[in-house]
């Protein structure tokens, strides 16, 4: 790698409800990337899943509309072949009714089509298979590496009702909840109310950009919401409304992790909901900076930190707070309360993550190239723990490589 540019691996798309959120991040990630200090291969993932090799010239549809926007069909599909020396790799489609299959010369197969190898990945991918600790799993196995949190940080920040039982053992504020784990047995409406009162927020467990997400103060509403978000994953959250204001902090690094100055979200909405994040172009003022006092701000940004490290991440994360206006149960006004963590957040023109760090003196590109070298340096980090056990004694492991302690 030493005689060129770093090769950096942009995926997006994914099989999760928030792939159309994914292209247009990732469009916004891909002009950041400064070419003069690194190339771009773009690896386009389909509804259905399938890896694909994406023409820079043309990888989107509708680019400009958030409700039409898509990939285009693609005539090479993509391997992962894991290993030291891993490679991503032109695969033959499954059959003629693929739409990506082309012919070759003369044999009636696809013709091949040779990839680059990739020094790191950045994957642009929201909701479950995208950040949720899956493709972290076949990249870390593959040997690739890959911006943002690893496994572990990325599973348990995805799931709420995990990621709140591990801030609240750490001793940080989350907001009471209530775990449903069966549509068939929920509590009732009454039950939910005496634990949480009302109105309350009905959430998937494994969901982001407030998919799913319903804020209800009926029993008939009640039995709506629990409807939809079962319809999205297995596992339900109730959650208590925190009735306060909305911050959100980016936060930044791997071992020494920066917190970002605070922002407010103020949702013109009843709650900042999909169509408010990414559809309504007025659905939501974002205040930069909030408006808080000197302990607050140091207070936010020390319980973003606090989190981001307690729910193991690395790389990148917006933490999202509440700033309690009344008590909430043991919580005093002028709480600041977890609501949750997102590992690979926005990256689109509204995102909070980038326009914090841009507002705390980072750039677009700075900061795209400062999450690309932490990747790297969690990779060299990481690949210096011995792999195998030295058997014999002599300093030389099971695999005839000298072994590091």
């Amino acid at each position: 790698m030493a005689d060129r540019r770093p090769r950096v691996g942009v995926l997006f798309g994914g099989e999760s409800p928030e792939h159309e959120v994914s292209l247009r991040s990732a469009k916004n990630v891909i002009e950041a990337i400064d070419r003069e200090r690194y190339e771009v291969v773009l690896i386009g993932i389909d509804r259905r899943g399938r890896w694909h090799l994406a023409d820079e010239s043309r990888f989107l549809r509708h680019a400009s509309d958030p409700r039409r926007i898509r990939l285009p069909d693609a005539p090479v599909r993509l391997a992962v072949t894991p290993g030291r020396r891993p490679r991503i790799v032109p695969v033959v489609p499954d059959g003629p009714e693929d739409p990506g299959r082309r012919e070759g010369p003369g044999e009636g197969r696809p013709e091949p089509a040779g990839l680059p190898e990739l020094d790191v990945v950045f994957p642009v991918l929201h909701g479950p298979f995208g950040e949720d600790g899956t493709v972290q799993g076949l990249l870390r196995l593959a040997h690739l590496p890959f911006v943002g949190p690893g496994i572990l940080g990325s599973a348990v920040c995805m799931d709420k009702d995990v990621a709140k039982r591990l801030l609240r053992d750490a001793g940080i504020p989350v907001a009471p909840f209530i775990t449903v784990l069966s549509r068939r047995e929920p509590p009732s409406w009454d039950e939910a109310v005496a634990a949480l009162d009302a109105p309350i927020f009905v959430k998937p467990a494994n969901m982001g950009s407030s998919v799913g997400v319903s804020k209800v103060d009926t029993d008939s509403d009640y039995r709506r919401a629990l409807d939809e978000a079962f319809s999205f994953d297995t596992k339900v959250l109730l959650e208590r409304t925190i009735r306060g204001r909305e911050i959100e902090i980016s936060v930044l690094g791997n071992e020494a992790p920066e917190a970002s100055i605070p922002g407010e979200i103020a949702p013109t909405h009843a709650f900042y909901s999909y169509e408010a994040k990414y559809l309504d172009h007025d659905g939501a003022d974002l205040l930069i900076p909030a408006d808080l006092d000197a302990e607050t701000t140091a207070r936010a940004r020390d319980i973003a930190v606090r989190a981001f490290r307690a729910l193991c991440c690395e790389g990148m994360a917006r933490v999202d707070l509440f700033l309690a206006a009344e008590a909430c149960g043991p919580l005093p006004a002028g709480s600041l309360v977890v609501n949750e963590i997102n590992t690979l957040p926005g990256f689109t023109r509204i995102s909070m993550y980038p326009k914090l760090w841009a507002a705390s003196g980072v750039s677009y590109p700075e900061l795209v190239d400062r999450l690309i070298r932490l990747a790297i340096e969690r990779a060299e980090r990481d690949e210096r723990l011995a792999s195998a056990i030295d058997l014999q004694g002599d300093g030389e492991t099971g695999d005839g490589e000298a072994g590091s302690g």
